[in-house]
């Protein structure tokens, strides 16, 4: 537990100090935890737990951390615009904390052609899933929905289905895929989509 504790706040960028505020115990009690001192007792472990932005059992050391998916990604989706098939690739932002992962994406081209800014949430779940939300970022589209995805073991990419409702109001389903490159993000999309057909 003390590492891990060490680790996660040096991650965060708090001090001791702070962390000692957040939980509500003095700054000598962090320094005794990161020590390996004393234990906290299960009040303390939950309180250092949600300021840490881990589980207790992560803290506790029984699950591994969240693999780290901050930073610029690739979100490919395959999508429709006056019934005409067609795969969008956005650039994204994730921002981490803990399980839970922000998306800022950008346009993957003009408006008019019905793509958009969007945001969006997602949660990890076990190292394996993500599981969250979009909704469109430009004022006048209503596009919004749930998210999907399967994550490669090793974090590299993700893939899996979006749905949600598309700019005409009719909700709608498709293929999407996230990866660090952009090209194999649209390879990932255009992939499951020949699975699907070979299915059918």
């Amino acid at each position: 537990m003390s590492e891990i504790m060490r680790a996660r706040r040096q991650q965060l960028g708090l001090s001791q100090a702070q962390l000692a505020k957040d939980v509500g115990v003095h700054l000598r009690q962090i320094a005794r935890y990161e020590a390996g001192e004393q234990q906290p007792l299960l009040a303390v472990a939950v309180a250092l737990a949600e300021a840490l932005s881990i589980s207790v059992a992560e803290l506790a050391g029984q699950i591994p951390r969240a693999i780290d998916l901050a930073g610029d990604w690739w979100m490919a989706w395959q999508t429709w615009k006056d019934r005409a098939e067609r795969i969008d690739v956005h650039e994204a932002t994730l921002r981490q904390h803990g399980d839970f992962i922000g998306v800022d994406a950008g346009r993957a081209g003009d408006l008019e052609a019905g793509s958009y800014r969007w945001r969006g949430e997602l949660r990890l779940w076990d190292n394996e899933a993500l599981m969250g939300w979009y909704r469109a970022a430009e004022s006048g589209v209503r596009s919004k929905g749930t998210i999907y995805f399967a994550l490669h073991p090793h974090g590299g990419h993700a893939e899996g289905r979006w749905v949600g409702l598309s700019y005409d109001g009719s909700v709608i389903s498709g293929r999407g895929s996230m990866s660090r490159d952009r090209d194999h993000a649209r390879q990932l999309v255009l992939d499951a989509m020949g699975r699907e057909l070979v299915r059918k």
